[in-house]
């Protein structure tokens, strides 16, 4: 067995205690750096951004230190086949939601344990069109990315392997890519339904790409499709960033501190960032540090360097462009539901085993952006949810319909919405547990998002008409994944870093996650986040050997 197979079995530490790392052949703890020792890096955070990252960097020979506010779960043993108590996953503390359109804060957009929102993520791994790294130039919309489409090609595709992405023998929109690790999984019944009705529609349509292993790999044994997915994996099939990238970073000597919340960067008199003010076991704690990386997504992010004003930099770290916190998105999330004659059982398996994307690459459409659409199995709560929010359904309304629980099918869109200024983060004059300023998160739809979101419920809709569902309706109002508020971009005048992740305003303060997106695409982000922080790190050891770092 390889030495990454032995990390990724590790026993896992949780509420502040190490984790023990397999190296030599033998078992031993994990390095733990003293907080007056100057390390190399300090990354903030450890999801698809930051983990990544502290892999990468750690294998390099840096010193590095991992910080997340929530704990170092182990799945097989602190993970339950019970959606209420899986929320402990969510960063669920409060945010201030205002704006025409207030995001719903949760377990869509946001995570709070080692290895971030991917620990509970619906696993869907899918690249960028192309075009939408030139959107303004080829498209017409949104911003240019200062990233080529073709280096990024070569990023997904180490990501894919890293991920052990199941997917497709051939992927049928854009560019020819090289097969995908592992076989796609069998499809359910929801996803059958998905295929017939996109046929009908004359739609391309294949299984989704995703990571989580259709055969074994290491100690991940293959999905055995109980479709607790995104409540967390408790049997490690998921190929989350904490049975992936976390243990690449131990086993390289990383050091990752859970249950640390940092508050605070610290910046010296030479105007460089020298380190981190983190609270852990009951107290503020300061790390030095010679670099610090903010991987806190499109939230916390920006929440983190505005807090961390000072004389020198009066409106947040970073944000000489006053672009911190600005051009928030999110992306649109509506569903469609019906009821089949048959039973369906669309909870068994990964809840989006088939997808098309028809509408990413077919530009012939009165909005800017895309969107695609996925089969649906909401666990019974969650279909509760959606039955009171959605419909109104209460009492013996409610029971009867959730009697139809087997036969209902679904279709969920991820769909493109557009940057906007007035979309941002800032911070309210509340104060969180920590004493420190809470988030506040204005959001509110723009006509091009409307005109999207309808076009895709309207597509949707035919879809399950298509192959025979009733008792139709539609979800209007939800939305998922988060990002921009960090851009990146060619002039700093115009975003927050540049095409490395590293800010504009500070040589050694770096942001790498979904912030620092122009525009968001109609895929889910995580892949494209992950390829940015394997980009990013070799970025950083080319710096370093130029002695430029």
């Amino acid at each position: 067995m390889s030495t990454r197979d032995e990390a990724r079995a590790a026993p896992r530490a949780i509420n502040g205690r190490a984790p023990d790392v397999f190296r030599r052949g033998e078992w031993v703890p994990m390095r733990e750096h003293a907080e007056e020792e100057e390390v190399d890096f300090v990354v903030v955070g450890t999801g698809a951004g930051g983990a990544p990252l502290i892999a990468r960097l750690a294998e390099s020979g840096f010193s590095v230190v991992g910080m997340d506010a929530g704990p170092y779960f182990r799945p097989l043993e602190d993970f339950a086949s019970d959606e209420r108590e899986q929320e402990q996953l969510y960063w669920l503390d409060e945010r201030i939601c205002d704006g025409a359109n207030p995001i719903v804060m949760g377990g869509k957009n946001s995570g709070q344990a080692v290895g971030g929102s991917t620990v509970h993520f619906a696993m869907v791994s899918l690249r960028f069109r192309p075009e939408w790294f030139k959107s303004r130039s080829a498209l017409g919309y949104g911003a240019d990315w200062p990233l080529d489409w073709r280096e990024m090609w070569g990023y997904y595709q180490i990501a894919e392997q890293a991920l052990s992405i199941s997917g497709p023998v051939r992927y049928p929109w854009g560019p020819r890519r090289p097969r995908y690790p592992y076989r796609a999984h069998e499809l359910n019944g929801a996803a059958e339904l998905l295929a017939r009705g996109a046929e009908a529609l004359g739609m391309k349509w294949t299984a989704t790409p995703l990571a989580t292993v259709s055969a074994p790999h290491g100690r991940s044994p293959p999905c055995v499709y109980r479709g607790f997915c995104r409540f967390g994996c408790s049997t490690n099939a998921k190929q989350s960033q904490l049975v992936t990238f976390i243990p690449r970073a131990l086993a390289a000597g990383a050091e990752i501190r859970d249950l640390a919340m940092v508050g605070r960067i610290e910046v010296g008199a030479n105007g460089r960032v020298s380190g981190v003010h983190y609270h852990r076991d009951g107290r503020w704690r300061f790390q030095k540090a010679r670099n610090v990386v903010v991987a806190g997504y499109a939230i916390e992010t920006p929440r983190l360097l505005l807090a961390s004003a000072t004389d020198r930099y009066r409106q947040g770290l970073a944000n000489s462009s006053g672009l911190v916190g600005k051009n928030l998105m999110t992306q649109s999330n509506q569903a469609v539901f019906g009821r089949m004659a048959q039973e369906v059982r669309w909870y068994k398996g990964p809840p989006s085993l088939a997808i098309t994307e028809h509408w990413n690459y077919e530009d012939r459409k009165e909005f800017f952006g895309g969107y695609c659409w996925m089969a649906q199995g909401p666990l019974p709560v969650e279909w509760v949810t959606i039955q009171t929010s959605s419909r109104g359904l209460w009492g013996q309304a409610l029971r009867d319909a959730m009697e139809h629980y087997i036969h209902q099918v679904g279709l969920k869109m991820v769909g493109e919405m557009l940057p906007d200024e007035r979309n941002r983060v800032t911070l309210a004059d509340e104060k969180d547990q920590y004493g420190l300023p809470i988030a506040r998160i204005t959001y509110s739809w723009g006509e091009n998002d409307k005109a999207l979101i309808q076009h895709a419920l309207g597509q949707m809709q035919m879809s399950l008409e298509a192959v025979g569902a009733t008792d139709i309706f539609r979800q209007e109002d939800d939305t998922n994944h988060l990002a921009g508020t960090a851009r990146m971009g060619s002039d700093p005048s115009s975003s927050v870093v540049n095409a490395d992740c590293r800010t504009w305003d500070i040589p050694n303060l770096w942001v790498c996650d979904g912030s620092v997106f122009p525009t968001t695409g109609g895929v889910n982000p995580s892949l494209t986040i992950t390829s940015i922080a394997l980009r990013t790190a070799d970025r950083i050891c080319a710096l370093a050997a130029r002695g430029e770092l």
